[in-house]
């Protein structure tokens, strides 16, 4: 029996994700090419909070993951966030249920984000914070993960659209000498499946692509493709 792999993380940490696992059953990961190893961005659907939990409990490969700054500027701003913007914006609930909810909600979740060490995006100058942290991940032979679906109107089984901020980060990488490999994920939610496309080098992807908004589109049609895949093809 092969080893089950654990992600470098505190000790409190792996025994708070255990009480996730008690919630969260073991997805079947599927990789239509390579596993990822090191030095590589990973693109991943959300699924609301489903899909960081599942990948932080249960992933195959050593990451760090991208997520936006309010989830990682202390527990007010995390509180005001998962209030207005993740339950009341993106997931429609009523904004009174949204603020007694999270009383319990947001500092599980503080624990959790700051356990796996998330590594927090911008949308201004301090955007360089993150290119630098993650240049350092890379170095230490990890890999970066990157939900970059558009999900301000909620969250779709059809992706409505990627943010193109992973593009940034593959440049930085290249211009740096490492041309990383980019795979594109989808965990479907029906299936409990996570299936992982054939990655492709940056370098390819430019010549494909030539600005950061094609290479968004392009990975979010693969990213789709993901979801509609028959299963029977996928394990034939």
């Amino acid at each position: 029996m092969s080893k089950i792999f654990r992600q470098d993380r505190k000790l409190w940490f792996r025994g708070f994700k255990k009480l996730i696992k008690l919630r969260y059953r073991r997805p079947r990961y599927i990789y239509l090419g390579e596993k990822p190893t090191t030095n590589s961005i990973v693109l991943a659907n959300h699924v609301g909070a489903t899909g960081p939990l599942l990948l932080e409990s249960y992933g195959e490969f050593p990451f760090r993951m991208w997520g936006t700054h309010e989830m990682n500027s202390g527990l007010k701003s995390l509180y005001n966030y998962q209030t207005k913007i993740y339950y009341h914006q993106k997931k429609g609930w009523n904004i009174h249920l949204a603020r007694l909810f999270c009383l319990l909600a947001s500092p599980l979740t503080y624990l959790f984000y700051k356990g796996l060490r998330l590594i927090s995006t911008y949308r201004d100058a301090r955007l360089k914070r993150t290119l630098k942290e993650s240049v350092a991940v890379m170095k230490n032979g990890e890999n970066i993960v990157i939900f970059p679906e558009m999900s301000d109107k909620g969250y779709f089984d059809e992706l409505r659209g990627f943010y193109s901020g992973f593009g940034l980060l593959a440049e930085t990488f290249f211009k740096r000498g490492m041309d990383v490999l980019i795979y594109t994920s989808y965990y479907r939610r029906k299936d409990k499946v996570h299936i992982f496309d054939k990655p492709i080098r940056y370098s390819e992807l430019k010549k494909i692509a030539t600005t950061r908004e094609e290479m968004a589109n392009y990975l979010l049609n693969k990213s789709n493709a993901l979801g509609k895949m028959e299963l029977p093809a996928i394990t034939a």
